[in-house]
């Protein structure tokens, strides 16, 4: 290793310092708003079915269905306005009716769930309960589905070249990885043409699609582990100051996981495509179902 490489790696990692920070704690603040507001859900949903709080059939409970039957009734929505052409900008961009579909794919459950107070009574509404649930479940499969091919949570979606150039850029920034150590670059390369391999039989394709992203973690880490060695070597024989062996081993360390998370991204592209239009022929009769069974039990309830 080089005193250019170790240069190199300092120049970039001085100038990312602030973004690293600024991300991690993005993150914690994100992560900490999930598991506070999942606490007080799981409280109140104690509470509630405790008798608490109120009663199913109470004017509150009531109007707690009947908001969240609305919204499940929304999420008809996002399909029409995307298929049918009288819907124009002026209705609103397709990013803003998908941000309403999601809000009320999770916020009408939830209301329906605490209007039940989690007790299931008559066959109409255990019907109309199973099938709230269904699509709920089959819309977070569908999410979880859709962020390996979108940009963000709202974003477009990613196009096959796309993703292959970031591959290719990701690879031109490895430079200073691979003059850490020889054996690197050839890790990752075999790595790299492992993912993208078309050979094999059905169950070895499958099996190496659900097993990729584990891959790249154990050996994102086995180089890390490696290039931090490297890097503290250096820094005891240049006698530099510690805080640019931490900048060095956090560039170091971000760009090896980049480039392995491009690849796993471009080489795993297609089949999540597939899978995707694979779910989305499932969550439209589900969708569909859920409406029927729905009207059904309103008009139950009231005729009853």
């Amino acid at each position: 290793m080089t005193t250019e490489t170790l240069d190199t790696l300092t120049d970039i990692s001085l100038e990312s310092e602030a973004k690293l920070s600024w991300e991690w704690i993005r993150r914690f603040l994100g992560r900490l708003a999930i598991l506070l507001l999942s606490a007080l859900l799981l409280f109140l949903a104690w509470q509630v079915s405790a008798g608490h709080l109120y009663e199913a059939g109470s004017d509150f409970g009531y109007n707690l269905g009947l908001v969240g039957g609305l919204l499940m009734l929304a999420l008809l929505l996002y399909p029409l306005r995307k298929r049918w052409v009288i819907f124009d900008d002026r209705f609103g961009k397709m990013e803003s009716w998908f941000k309403f579909h999601m809000v009320a794919g999770i916020g009408g459950p939830l209301l329906v769930l605490f209007h039940t107070t989690f007790r299931v009574g008559s066959t109409n509404a255990a019907a109309a309960l199973y099938s709230m649930l269904l699509v709920a479940g089959s819309g977070i499969l569908g999410r979880f589905i859709y962020r390996h091919i979108h940009h963000g949570l709202y974003g477009r979606q990613v196009a096959l070249s796309e993703a292959t150039a970031d591959v290719e850029a990701a690879s031109e920034c490895m430079g200073s990885i691979y003059a850490l150590r020889a054996d690197i670059e050839p890790r990752m390369r075999d790595f790299r043409e492992m993912a993208f391999d078309p050979r094999g039989t059905l169950s070895g394709r499958v099996w190496k699609f659900m097993t990729l992203r584990w891959r790249s973690h154990r050996l994102a880490k086995s180089i890390r582990f490696d290039a931090k060695t490297e890097l503290v070597k250096r820094w005891r024989q240049e006698r530099g100051p510690r805080r640019e062996l931490v900048l060095n081993y956090r560039l170091a360390r971000e760009q090896i996981d980049h480039y392995l998370e491009s690849v796993v991204k471009a080489s795993q592209l297609t089949v999540w495509e597939r899978l995707f239009s694979l779910w989305h022929l499932v969550h439209v009769p589900f969708l569909y179902l859920l409406v029927f069974s729905g009207v059904v039990h309103v008009i139950a309830v009231h005729m009853y």
